[in-house]
């Protein structure tokens, strides 16, 4: 079989996620725990206006999730100690020669390279347990990677960072030609585009180490929206001037050059914790619409959402406060993962 991952802007069955329950990126306050809650709930709750939207729920969280999800949003109760389901949920894929097959790849993850904080024996088990309520294949790899990772224009591209997928925490023994040929199997690319690294607040110990959905994401094949840091006081504005420069010599599944298109940053630079890593890349396609990230700055957030309506065009945009959950390690992308809809 030949499997494929179609592209985010492609019909979807569904959405999933899963609902926080206690944990080291849950918040240290009762405040910052009840914004955490409150946030993965506006973002599950505003994606029901497009599409079904599928929440996995520790028993200990049955309670507040039936208090705080719309009746749009259906609850599956299972052990949960890792809310970031793009990245160790299934990453689905469709094999394009059979009608109505649906793959889900279970990637191994091991708590974006093994940190000491971090938790997943429940989250393991999450890829599995989806694919089973949906009758999907599953996909096993030994590659460490998460969806976060990875970014396809469902037509043979992929934007990937060097330092996810040749990290040495996640994979000691990988080079680019292994982790490009299992890219391959698993997604259906024959471009594997490197980025060198990601964003500067990405590399203190609860980030990714440089998941690629912060930086950049193919909204159409050769279309590619990139992060900007226009500031020259944030680290980031060298590091994403010189994406631009990698990117504008790079090229796709095609042969085609990208067209790009810069997502500035919103104004503020730090917050009690050092630079901040504030994306609107960081955002959610869903049927007819986008769920983008907002930070409470109103020119800046009416800017991006201007450029992704341009972006995705028919699409109604829709900007969420997603502050508490950039506080927590990430954004609206890292907590949602999109299961396509197959053609049948």
């Amino acid at each position: 079989m030949g499997w494929r991952m179609p592209s985010e802007t492609d019909p979807h069955e569904r959405s999933w996620m899963a609902f926080p329950c206690q944990g080291p990126t849950l918040g240290d306050t009762e405040e910052q725990r009840e914004q955490t809650y409150r946030a993965w709930a506006a973002v599950a709750n505003a994606i029901t206006d497009f599409e079904p939207v599928a929440m996995l729920v520790d028993p200990s969280e049955s309670a507040r999730a039936r208090r705080l999800l719309s009746s749009g949003v259906e609850i599956f109760e299972t052990p949960v100690d890792e809310s970031w389901l793009r990245d160790h949920g299934p990453t689905f894929v469709v094999d394009d020669s059979r009608p109505g097959e649906l793959g889900a790849v279970d990637w191994t993850f091991n708590g974006w390279g093994a940190h000491g904080w971090s938790r997943w024996e429940k989250a393991d088990q999450h890829a599995r347990f989806i694919a089973d309520l949906v009758g999907a294949t599953l996909i096993s790899s030994m590659m460490v990677n998460e969806g976060g990772g990875i970014h396809v224009d469902g037509a043979g591209t992929v934007l990937v960072t060097e330092t996810v997928q040749l990290d040495p925490r996640r994979n000691p023994y990988a080079d680019k030609a292994r982790v490009e040929a299992e890219l391959a199997r698993t997604l259906g690319v024959i471009t594997v585009v490197w980025l060198p690294r990601g964003l500067t607040r990405d590399y203190q110990d609860l980030g990714t180490s440089g998941h690629v959905d912060i930086v950049a994401t193919l909204t159409a094949p050769g279309e590619l929206l990139l992060h900007s840091q226009t500031d020259p006081e944030h680290p980031d504005h060298a590091v994403t001037g010189e994406l631009r420069e990698l990117l504008a010599e790079a090229r796709d599944a095609a042969g085609r050059p990208f067209r790009i298109t810069e997502l500035p940053a919103p104004a503020t630079l730090r917050d009690e914790d050092g630079f901040v890593d504030y994306s609107y890349v960081n955002h959610l396609v869903v049927n007819g619409g986008v769920i983008a990230c907002g930070f409470g700055e109103p020119e800046a957030d009416a800017r991006a959402r201007e450029i992704l309506e341009a972006a995705y065009p028919g699409r109604r945009v829709i900007t969420l406060d997603a502050r508490p959950i950039f506080a927590a390690g990430g954004g609206i992308h890292c907590i949602t993962q999109q299961q396509p809809r197959v053609r049948r």
